[in-house]
This record gives structure tokens, sequence and C-alpha cells, in this order.
């Protein structure tokens, strides 16, 4: 029983990673949906800050106040905080809402949500790989990278490529609505 405990524990980061996957797959499909619904027909670049705000209120109720709750409910202290842990953590809550924000920049600027998240999802992880091993070098340095890497590099940033290049047709128009009175013949007239 303690064996099957451990094992789940073990796999704990790999559920979390696919409910990431998950939440930010889904991401700039619902900003985008967001953006668009906010107030049709009104200026859309107020809708994109508009969005924008609902998503800065999104992260205060679970940045915020949800790591708060936890924090009070776990009898955490609330000093003991270094300097360092805090600007590093607060430089990385604006990238991500800088991030945010270029999202919904990027859709303003004609791009689709397909292409757009493509781009950062395959562009994100080279970013990632190349500043993580700069700021954290391997312990027997960059030659003990495996070739494996950078090929892994390489297919993401192919990925991403093709994804852009071969994306699908936009959605077609929408025909309007034909009402009751334009589709009724009309009467002919009578000549006087």
């Amino acid at each position: 029983m303690a064996t099957e405990s451990s094992a789940n524990s073990s796999q704990a980061w790999l559920y979390f990673s696919l409910m990431t996957v998950l939440c930010w797959g889904v991401y700039g499909l619902l900003l985008h949906t967001g953006q668009l619904s906010i107030n049709p027909g009104g200026d859309a670049t107020m809708n994109r800050y508009k969005a924008f705000l609902f998503v800065g209120i999104a992260y205060f109720l679970v940045a915020v106040l949800a790591p708060l709750a936890l924090l009070m409910m776990k009898g955490a202290a609330f000093s003991g905080y270094t300097s360092k842990g805090m600007w590093w953590s607060l430089i990385a809550g604006i990238a991500g809402a800088i991030g945010a924000f270029g999202v919904l920049l990027a859709f303003g600027a004609k791009g689709s949500p397909t292409v757009v998240m493509s781009i950062i999802f395959a562009g994100a992880p080279i970013v990632n790989a190349v500043v993580a091993i700069i700021l954290h070098p391997p312990a027997g340095g960059f030659g003990t990278i495996k070739w494996q890497f950078y090929v892994g590099i390489v297919l993401a940033a192919a990925g991403g490529a093709m994804a852009t290049y071969f994306k699908p047709p936009p959605p077609s128009p929408a025909k309007p609505a034909v009402t009751q009175a334009s589709a009724a013949p009309s009467a002919p007239k009578a000549n006087n």
C-alpha cells in the first residue's frame, strides 16, 4: 500500500504538468473569445484592455487570494522572506502578465489563436531551455549536454514554423440571417 502511494506521489508532477498543458493550451482561445465577446461592436482596442482587466482579476483571485488562504490555513509564518526570493517571484509575475498582454496585442494585430499560440508554445520552451542552462549550467559543463537536447530545440522551432505556415484557413464569414419579410416574394406593383 505504501509503495502504491509513493508511486502515485512520484507521478504527481506529471499530473500537475498535464493540468498546466490543458489550461495553457486553451488560454489563448478563451482569451480571444473573451476579447471578441466583451463588447461586440465596441472599440477593438478597448475590448483588448477590458479582457486583460478580467485576466488580472482572475490572477488576483487565483494567485493572491487562494495562496493567501492556503498559507493562513496551514499556519505559515508571514516573515522570513528573502528579498531575493520576493524580487525573483515578482519579476516572474511581471513576465507572465506582460506575456498575457502580448497575446492580446498579437490578436489585435490580426494574429489568429491557432498561429499565435503555436508560436508561443513552440518558442517558450526554447527560450526556457536556453535561459535555464545559462542560469543553471549543467554540473559537468556545457559539453555534457546530449545532442538530443539540441535536436529537441530544433524540432520545437520546426513545429512552431510548420503550425504557422500550414495553419488552417479562417472560418467562412457568417451569412446574414434571412428575415421573414425579406424572404417573402414582393407583390407586383399596379400601374396607373
